[in-house]
């Protein structure tokens, strides 16, 4: 069974290709290009570098959000129509990324077979304030380290560990990996009524409402 996963919840966009649980391939590129301008070249490159047909996928893995508002909405386009196209089937992983003086964030911890809990929920929080909640050690990682690194080390001195650098963001052959897992739980999403998990409402919807910042 062929599995493309797509993220575009970040700066970062990226592709990755499964055969069952084998990774074939990954893209993954941080630059100046919108996501609209690097994804569907990528898709195209790693689908003929394999040499596999778009109509052989049939699991669309894409991160769901929360993350950026305008990221989400061209993921959620490109994969809804790839799956409408081709009858595959659509699962969403979670991600986390935000700014204004905010992180989206949410803790977790071992679980049974290499697994991980949920033990907060995602959650668009202040960092002094969800920093200064923790009482154990836990490992950061996502692309609010480098924002929040020294007062991450400042609130929390014995207790905060980091990632090494290339676990740091978001891969997408992860999102691979746990879109199979979630497809084999029977967690799919309907392609035409999906929409991403935003959490918190975009700039726009906050002007309209008239409501301060």
């Amino acid at each position: 069974m062929i599995t493309l996963a797509i993220d575009t919840a970040t700066r970062a966009a990226g592709v990755a290709l499964l055969q069952d649980d084998n990774i074939l391939a990954e893209y993954y590129v941080r630059f100046r290009l919108t996501h609209s301008e690097s994804v569907l070249p990528a898709i195209e490159a790693i689908l003929s570098v394999v040499g596999i047909d778009m109509r052989d996928v049939r699991i669309f893995a894409l991160t769901q959000g929360p993350g950026s508002f305008t990221g989400l909405r061209v993921g959620a386009g490109i994969v809804k129509g790839l799956a409408l196209s081709t009858e595959g089937r659509i699962v969403g992983v979670s991600t986390l990324d935000a700014k204004k003086g905010q992180v989206y964030t949410a803790l977790y911890r071992p679980a049974e077979n290499g697994r991980l809990e949920k033990i907060e929920p995602d959650q668009a929080a202040d960092p002094a304030v969800f920093f200064g909640r923790i009482s154990q050690p836990v490992i950061f990682l996502g692309d609010g380290v480098p924002v929040y690194g020294n007062l991450i080390r400042e609130l929390l001195p014995s207790m905060a560990f980091f990632a090494p650098a290339n676990l740091q963001w978001i891969r997408p052959s992860a999102v691979a990996l746990l879109g199979l897992e979630k497809y084999r739980r029977g967690e799919m999403v309907d392609p035409v009524s999906f929409v991403p998990r935003y959490i918190r409402r975009s700039e726009a919807e906050i002007r309209l409402s008239g409501e301060r910042k």
